[in-house]
């Protein structure tokens, strides 16, 4: 893998990526029981499938709406008829935990004047919670959301955007995803691409192929050139 010295900034996806998406459900894990892994899995799934058929539907709804359409489909599903739950459950999804390596890996890319930026289907209010309740909001220099454009990833228009705030050459921008799909719509736009395999999945068949695959964020502090 090429030194991160030559790329000027780095864009991350929020869910999955620098979040932990499956927290919500697993912090009510004594109110659901054994199925908050199944409530978690259900959930994030369809946050996905929505979101990628009401593009093509060219329906657009905020991020939270489509979260709280997603909620109410794996509550259905699974037979669980709880409102307070439901109400709790949501309210959590505005204080979600990063995951363990994300600030020592943003602080690295601070130091070494890489810029740091998110790109993120979530609704601009999901966003400024999840990252104050991180502690994150110092280490990063721009935070971009598809509301901006009105449909979400992987559309080429949401890389657009970032890429356009930016103001940079695009091949001095990489793009990190723990998103297959994510990583490979991110390529096919033209970014230097890195997938975050942390499911230990298989690849995906997909356009823009030049995609690099790490296990988990600190994968990439050894890129870093210590010289910067």
């Amino acid at each position: 893998m090429e030194e991160l010295r030559r790329f000027d900034a780095c864009i991350f996806d929020a869910y999955g990526t620098l979040f932990d998406v499956s927290a919500a459900a697993k912090r009510y894990n004594t109110s659901i029981g054994d199925q908050w892994e199944e409530l978690a899995s259900i959930w994030r799934d369809k946050q996905l499938e929505y979101s990628w058929l009401r593009s093509l539907m060219g329906e657009y709804v905020s991020f939270w709406e489509i979260t709280e359409n997603a909620l109410d489909y794996a509550l259905s599903n699974l037979k669980i008829n709880d409102p307070l739950l439901r109400k709790n459950l949501l309210a959590l999804y505005f204080n979600l935990e990063a995951y363990s390596e994300v600030p020592e890996t943003l602080e690295a890319f601070k130091k070494s004047g890489i810029k740091t930026a998110i790109l993120s289907n979530g609704s601009p209010d999901m966003l400024t919670a999840a990252i104050s309740n991180a502690g994150i909001k110092h280490l990063l220099d721009s935070v971009f959301s598809v509301d901006s454009v009105n449909i979400f990833k992987p559309h080429p228009k949401t890389y657009k955007l970032a890429y356009d705030g930016l103001c940079m050459n695009l091949d001095r921008i990489f793009f990190v995803s723990s998103n297959s799909w994510d990583a490979h719509g991110a390529s096919n736009f033209g970014f230097n691409s890195y997938w975050v395999n942390r499911a230990k999945q298989g690849r995906e068949f997909l356009p823009g192929e030049d995609i690099k695959e790490i296990n988990n964020l600190l994968d990439l502090l050894p890129l870093i050139n210590a010289t910067y």
